[in-house]
């Protein structure tokens, strides 16, 4: 340990400082010249979250300007419905979108409720800022944005952003705008994509085809949320171009989220044996055994995680059983409804690779947490 008055060396510096949040890195860098220089490190910032909502209003852009052209993978969460944190978000994102030479990655984060009727014109005119000017950005994470996103978005990340590995769109909202004609756009734009998040609305026949070419770069992931009006009535997908997809690209991992928008003619629809399922995730209003026992007959190589949402019955816990049987595969289970011990058993059994699990066996106050397998 230094002694008082003995200076820490600039690396040790360095790494203590990656890890603080920004107002105690301003701190820090007020302390003396040699704590501002490490503080200015181009290390410091290459991995950066941000809170907007932590952060002190005025202490962003003053001491970010200088450290912006420095950051490389940025995770920036803010609170829509708090005036100030949405405008240090805004203010960030449009000042990034003029120092963005080495920008690879940004996720972006809201916190709490979003107000009514916010269609969030002000924080999307800043994505597509910083869309126009990042011509490195390989990732780009909006699943937890709530507003609308729509099709200049996608073509405007298309035409700045031809490196990109990873675009999520699929997030929590209540209408599908973007046109698979536009995603279409994109795949053709962005050769290297390996990882693509969709509302099921906007994934075509068409699209696949694009996947399945021969020429095609190694796809690894296409994450699909069923949750709008315009999902339920999405056309169906046909086996036989999703079995294309799979010979093209073995490893595809295939995640579905599917809301209770959906009516079970379309929940039919769009779980087809071909679909190499890694993840599973059912919120349904209807009936949630027939796509359990789907996935326990067609899923067994594949499946990974498995999430329910649903009432409790006797004919869920058989389902249930039936997949532990069958999913020897799984790494995490989470059941919010209340199951027989037999269930429990099945999965302690069958599932050797059981990462985590939620599986309560007596009613218990929410919030519901995981048991890690030790």
């Amino acid at each position: 340990m230094a002694e008082p008055g003995e200076q820490l060396p600039e690396e040790v510096l360095v790494l203590i400082l990656r890890y603080l949040p920004l107002r105690d890195r301003v701190a820090a860098a007020r302390v003396c010249r040699a704590w501002a220089v490490a503080a200015a490190c181009s290390v410091v910032w290459r991995d950066t979250t941000i809170s907007c909502d932590c952060e002190r209003e005025g202490t962003l852009l003053p001491y970010l300007s200088a450290c912006l052209d420095h950051v490389h993978n940025l995770r920036l969460e803010f609170e829509p419905s708090k005036e100030p944190s949405r405008r240090a978000a805004t203010e960030l994102l449009n000042a990034l979108a003029g120092h963005t030479p080495g920008l690879r990655s940004l996720r972006l984060e809201c916190r709490g409720e979003k107000p009514l009727f916010d269609a969030g014109r002000d924080i999307l005119d800043a994505v597509h800022a910083v869309c126009r000017a990042a011509c490195a950005l390989r990732h780009l994470d909006l699943r937890r944005l709530p507003f609308t996103l729509d099709d200049a978005l996608v073509l405007q990340a298309a035409r700045g952003c031809p490196e990109l590995r990873s675009l999520f769109l699929d997030n929590c909202t209540l209408v599908g705008s973007v046109r698979p004609d536009s995603v279409l756009e994109l795949l053709e734009a962005c050769p290297r994509l390996r990882a693509l998040g969709l509302h099921l609305a906007s994934l075509s026949d068409t699209a696949l085809q694009v996947l399945a070419a021969p020429d095609r770069a190694p796809f690894a992931l296409l994450a699909l949320r069923c949750a709008c009006p315009e999902d339920a009535r999405a056309p169906p997908l046909p086996d036989e171009a999703w079995a294309a997809v799979r010979r093209r690209h073995p490893g595809l991992a295939v995640e579905l989220e599917l809301e209770p928008a959906l009516p079970a003619e379309s929940v039919t629809r769009v779980l087809q044996p071909a679909v190499p399922v890694a993840a599973l995730r059912l919120s349904l209003s209807g009936d949630t055994v027939g796509p359990v026992c789907f996935a326990a007959r067609h899923c067994a190589a594949t499946l990974r995680a498995l999430e329910v949402r649903a009432a409790a019955s006797a004919e869920l816990d058989a389902a249930l059983e039936l997949l532990a049987a069958r999913c020897a595969g799984l790494r995490e289970v989470h059941c919010f409804c209340v199951v027989r011990p037999s269930v429990l058993h099945a999965f302690r059994t069958h599932c050797p690779r059981l990462r985590s699990y939620t599986l309560k066996l007596t009613r218990e106050p929410h919030p519901w947490l995981p048991t890690p397998v030790a």
